[in-house]
């Protein structure tokens, strides 16, 4: 999609929006630095994906299903939590945070462990540190108190056919437990970890999964008269949740927040493919994009983008008004392919939650999304292909 296409297609939401003069003046500050990467795209240097070797599953006990359902995630970090990165961590920790937990419908359970291929290009996870320009920014930024929403309310709610079953609001759904998640495949949903698990056990709700598909009144039998979109909940056939979240205290396990549903029948709506999160410098407009289902707007699809203020290893620090329910969103970004010489919507992340960033002794807020980084590219593409040769990078 060109310039054109992309003023449209913000235009129009901006416009079936109150506020909208409000709104228009975010989209004018919005085309400056996104016009810019439009004319002078990156051309970033091939990823290299590792290789996941999965051993056979082992059955686990049954779940008890005693979690309570966490709405938010909020975890604390120090300045050795944010420049932690995996290329510091040993391989067999590294390879140990990937084995992955299987929840069946039935409420069985199974644990596959995995090996990552021996690889001389390869060595931990690679993902360039936060530049000591980055660093240094985060030193000079005033304290902050807890908020969702930063400044005035910069979210947009998605009404009406021509958006709600539109690419890329379309590829949002609901989780049954009071989240988000985004379409990765015609069978598979992409979610928070802590949306079914709570690190030592699945939530209640995880018993009997589901998945809901936002439908139009319009479509729903000729209901005129029903202003909000109704919602066709499918059953989902297995979950799959990371090791890394399952162990270790939350300020380690929030970089392995994600889970992947596989639904019991596929749907027919679009999907947005995955892409192992570049740097926000490649970004176009250096920016992120999500669409949830935040808790304060119910039964509404709630769109918001913003510029990314931070990154580390494993993390997406960003200001973007969300609110519960809007975790597990798909975090996604303009990523130039290669391949084909253009900018492309590709699923960089997960949204999280809150976290608490302490640095010489100031407490900062950020609102975080879990990004993609190659090993846990490796680990989904496995989880949606059943196929490790189909695991490359897009």
């Amino acid at each position: 999609m060109g310039i054109r296409g992309r003023v449209e297609e913000l235009f129009s939401v901006i416009m079936n929006t109150p506020l909208w003069l409000t709104h228009l003046l975010v989209l004018l500050q919005l085309l400056l630095p996104l016009t810019w990467s439009l004319l002078h795209p990156p051309h970033p240097p091939p990823v290299h994906i590792p290789t996941l070797v999965p051993h056979a599953p082992t059955p686990l006990i049954r779940s008890r299903f005693s979690a309570r359902t966490q709405p938010e995630l909020t975890t604390h970090c120090n300045a050795s939590c944010f420049h932690r990165g995996e290329p510091e961590a040993p391989r067999e920790r590294l390879t140990d945070k990937l084995a992955f937990e299987t929840l069946y419908a039935d409420g069985s359970r199974t644990l596959t462990t995995v090996d990552v291929e021996a690889d001389e290009e390869f060595e931990g996870d690679p993902f360039t540190p936060p530049s000591p320009g980055r660093a240094q920014r985060l030193k000079a930024r005033r304290r902050r108190v807890r908020r969702q929403i930063y400044g005035a309310d910069g979210r947009f709610n998605i009404q009406g056919d021509n958006f709600l079953l539109d690419y890329p609001f379309s590829t949002a759904v609901r989780i049954s437990t009071g989240c988000t998640g985004v379409l990765v495949s015609q069978r598979h949903v992409l979610t928070a970890a802590h949306c079914v698990h709570d690190g030592k056990d699945y939530v209640k709700g995880a018993r009997k999964l589901r998945v809901g598909f936002l439908n139009p009144p319009s479509i729903n039998g000729g209901l005129a008269s029903s202003k909000k979109p109704l919602v066709r909940w499918v059953r989902v056939k297995r979950t799959r949740v990371p090791k890394g979240w399952i162990q270790g205290p939350q300020e380690v396990s929030m970089d392995f927040d994600y889970a992947l549903l596989e639904l019991r029948w596929p749907h027919r709506r679009p999907f947005m493919r995955l892409s192992v999160a570049p740097s926000s410098d490649d970004l176009a407009g250096n920016r992120i994009h999500f669409s949830g289902f935040d808790s304060d707007r119910s039964g509404e699809l709630v769109y918001r983008f913003c510029p990314v203020e931070e990154e580390s290893s494993n993390l997406i620090y960003q200001h973007c008004d969300a609110r519960p329910g809007a975790s597990g969103s798909g975090v996604y970004g303009r990523v130039w392919d290669n391949s084909l010489e253009r900018w492309e919507r590709k699923v960089i992340g997960i949204f999280s939650g809150h976290q608490w960033l302490e640095i010489d002794g100031e407490n900062r807020d950020y609102n975080v999304a879990v990004r993609i980084t190659p090993l846990k590219f490796a680990q989904i593409c496995y989880w949606v292909h059943g196929n490790r040769l189909d695991c490359v990078q897009d």
